[in-house]
This record gives C-alpha cells, sequence and structure tokens, in this order.
C-alpha cells in the first residue's frame, strides 16, 4: 500500500503491520485529524479468555486510544447466541446464556490491563451488543434492516460462499449474523458516534456491510478497516501452540507457559512479534528482529517480558523470567512453573506410574502419547531420564514435589494436594 498516511494512528499501525484493507483510507485519515475518532472491535464471548490470536485486535484498540481518539470494546453478548460463520467449517455450538454471561466476566479481565474504561473523551465504553439485539423484535427488524440486503449479496460473502462451495450446511441461524453485525455498528454509531469497525481480514464482508447500512439509512460516512491474519514463519496460525490455544487469562495458563510461549519463538518471528504486540519503537523492533546468534535469543527474552508485562503486569513477567533461568541456567525448579495437585486417592497401591503422572502435569494429553514422549527419551523427573512409562511413583515422592519435564522448553510441578 503506497497512501502515506498523515494521523498518527494509522502512521502507527501501519509502521507496525496491522493493516490490511481499508474501505476510504484517505477520507479515514481526514477523519482521524480533525478530532476524535471513536472506532470498535466486536469479541464474541465463545470462551472465558481469548487467546493469543486476539492480541492484534486488542493491540489495535489500545493504539487508537494512545493516539488520542475512543475505542469501544463490543462484547457480543447477542451475536454469540446466533454465532459468527466466518472462517468456520461448521455450525458453532450454542451456548447457554450462563455461559455466555460467564465468558463475558473472564474476557473483561484481559480488556482492563489493555484500554482504560471510563468516562472520559478517549475512555472506552465497555458495551455488550445484547443491550438491543435481544430487545428486537423480529418483523421490525427484517422491514427496517433485512430490506437494505439482498440474498445475492449475502451469498456472494466469502464466509457464506466458502461453505456453500464446499457443500457444507449453513444453518439460517447463521445466515443472519451478518445483518446482525451489520446492525452493531448502527447502534454504535447512534448510541456513541462511532464511525469505524476494525477486524480480522475474514471479517471484511461483515464490516463494509456495516459501514454502508450507515450510509443508506443515516445518510453519514462510515469507515472499515481490518488486520492482516498473522501467522508465524512456519505457516501457522497464531494463537495454537502444540498443547492448544495460548490463553490471555492466568486461570487458563500459567503466567510462566505464557512468557515461554513468546520466549520460544522462532527467530523469524522476533521483529514482526516485537512490532505488533510490544509498544517498543519500531526501529528498535527492526534491529532486535535482525540479530542473531545468542543476542536474538535475548530478543526473545525482551519480547517476552514485554508482552507478559502488558497482558498480565510487571510482577508475572519478572517471576517468569526468574523461573526460566533457574530452571534453564541452573537447573533448579524455579517458583513460577505450573504447578498439578494429586489428590491421595488418586494413588493406587503401588503409586502413580510416570505415564499418567504426564497425563495429569498436562504435558501429554494422553496415555499414548506419554509412552510416546518416554521412549523417544525425552521425557524426565527431577531431570533424570524415566526409565519407562510403569516407573511407579509414590505418595511419599509425590510429597517431596516432582519437576516433570517434556523435552528442553515444557515443565511442570507435580505434589500431592493439600
Amino acid at each position: 500500500m503506497t497512501y502515506h498516511p498523515k494521523s498518527e494512528f494509522l502512521a502507527t499501525i501501519m509502521s507496525r503491520g496491522f493493516l490490511a484493507d481499508c474501505t476510504d483510507l484517505e477520507g479515514l485519515d481526514d477523519r482521524f485529524r480533525k478530532g476524535t475518532v471513536t472506532g470498535y472491535i466486536g469479541f464474541d464471548l465463545t470462551a472465558t479468555s481469548l487467546h493469543i490470536g486476539n492480541l492484534v485486535q486488542i493491540m489495535l484498540l489500545r493504539w487508537m486510544q494512545k493516539t488520542g481518539h475512543r475505542p469501544i470494546t463490543l462484547m457480543g453478548g447477542g451475536t454469540t447466541k446466533v454465532g459468527d460463520p466466518s472462517g468456520k467449517d461448521e455450525m458453532r455450538k450454542i451456548l447457554s446464556v450462563e455461559q455466555i454471561n460467564a465468558n463475558a466476566d473472564g474476557i473483561r479481565q484481559v480488556f482492563s490491563q489493555y484500554i482504560s474504561y471510563g468516562d472520559g473523551p478517549t475512555d472506552s465504553p465497555l458495551v455488550n451488543n445484547a443491550e438491543w439485539l435481544d430487545k428486537l423484535g423480529y418483523i421490525d427488524f427484517l422491514r427496517d434492516i433485512g430490506k437494505h440486503f439482498t440474498i445475492n449479496r449475502l451469498l456472494a460473502f466469502e464466509s457464506v460462499k466458502s461453505r456453500l462451495d464446499r457443500e457444507q450446511a449453513l444453518s439460517f441461524i447463521e445466515f443472519n449474523y451478518m445483518l446482525l453485525q451489520a446492525y452493531d455498528f448502527l447502534e454504535l454509531y447512534r448510541r456513541h458516534g462511532c464511525i469505524l469497525q476494525m477486524g480480522g481480514s475474514d471479517q471484511w464482508g461483515n464490516i463494509v456491510s456495516g459501514a454502508d447500512l450507515i450510509r443508506r439509512v443515516e445518510a453519514t460516512e462510515a469507515y472499515g478497516l481490518t488486520t492482516p491474519l498473522v501467522t508465524r514463519s512456519d505457516g501457522k496460525k497464531m494463537g495454537k501452540s502444540a498443547e492448544g490455544a495460548v490463553w490471555l487469562n492466568e486461570d487458563m495458563m500459567s503466567g510462566y507457559e505464557f512468557w515461554q510461549w513468546w520466549r520460544n519463538v522462532a527467530d523469524a518471528d522476533v521483529g514482526k512479534f516485537l512490532k505488533m504486540f510490544t509498544e517498543i519503537p519500531v526501529e528498535e523492533c527492526d534491529r532486535m528482529g535482525s540479530l542473531g546468534g545468542a543476542e536474538i535469543n535475548e530478543a526473545k527474552v525482551r519480547l517476552a517480558n514485554e508482552v507478559t508485562t502488558l497482558c498480565r503486569g510487571a510482577d508475572a513477567a519478572a517471576a517468569a523470567e526468574a523461573t526460566a533461568r533457574e530452571v534453564f541456567e541452573k537447573g533448579g525448579v524455579g517458583d513460577d512453573l505450573p504447578t498439578v495437585g494429586v489428590h491421595i486417592d488418586e494413588i493406587g497401591h503401588d503409586g502413580m506410574s510416570a505415564a499418567q503422572l504426564f497425563v495429569k502435569s498436562g504435558l501429554v494429553n494422553s496415555g499414548k502419547e506419554a509412552k510416546r514422549l518416554i521412549a523417544e527419551g525425552g521425557a524426565r523427573i527431577n531431570d533424570a531420564p524415566v526409565e519407562g512409562p510403569g516407573q511407579m511413583f509414590t505418595s511419599n515422592d509425590l510429597d517431596a514435589t516432582l519437576k516433570l519435564s517434556a523435552g528442553k522448553k515444557r515443565h511442570a510441578l507435580v505434589k500431592l494436594a493439600e
């Protein structure tokens, strides 16, 4: 993209790799220069925590606020009851209202780490679209909003087209999702003067529809902006690890495990991730990303510390780094390793096998995986090789705490539950 924006927000996000598409880049740039812009990103409440794949959007909102504008974090309490078909091969599981509300409580914990909430001109209102979607009269909605959408256009949306091309079912409830998201944009314009919707590149069709609806109904200009799909250098999607999602909430993933994920990223990803997930100046990010040898490892430590500080706080970052140095440099146990308690009634008469311990620790997902790890020599307990999957450990062993290691980088503590 050759356009060079004059507004601080757009110049910042473009230099840091956040921009994929925009409905009218020059027009939006002009609006940012003229005064405070209100923009939003919606988050569906499908889990109790967001994962690091969502950090792109959270950082986008943070930069918006830091450059003097007002971000809105829209909680999808209403749309989660329907389910977004974007990027999905099958219909999402329908969650209960109680589960959706519980997920909202968990997700709010993360937002407050990155964004300031309140009543100030750039403070973010935390809004839930259940406020208006739960009260919608279906016939009125079809008459007032549905008339602005053609079936032809909805069928052309990539999220719909890809499902139909693969002859996979698309439920009528999902088909309505696009109308509801467009309506969210309209409601936020009416309630908060919001003129910008942002999101991942898979949301482009939904975002454009919302901006178009505002133009049709309110005869005013609205804008859409999307971020690229961020992948690791190995082509895998951000947010995933061999063990599953990399969660932002402490109760879903320990500070040490979170810190370690960033510490262990590929060399080729360091510069890009520093630009997107920290506030270090771009020139310094590029410099650190071009390092090699031992120096790139120190850049990874910097990345892990910066991201963990933003997400979990400075104390969590310091504790995780201290544990990592204790474990790797001194061969110790460390104070911040994830710890799993074993109840006495889980231990058999002869004790608990090494394979069972590794499954219990969460370092492997199954007994079969534990046996393979042990057979390949990648399993250690208290830094000693495991003799075999059937090696037994008694309650006395567990009373003293066991350090389990899967390879050189993944560790956990197992001990008797109090």
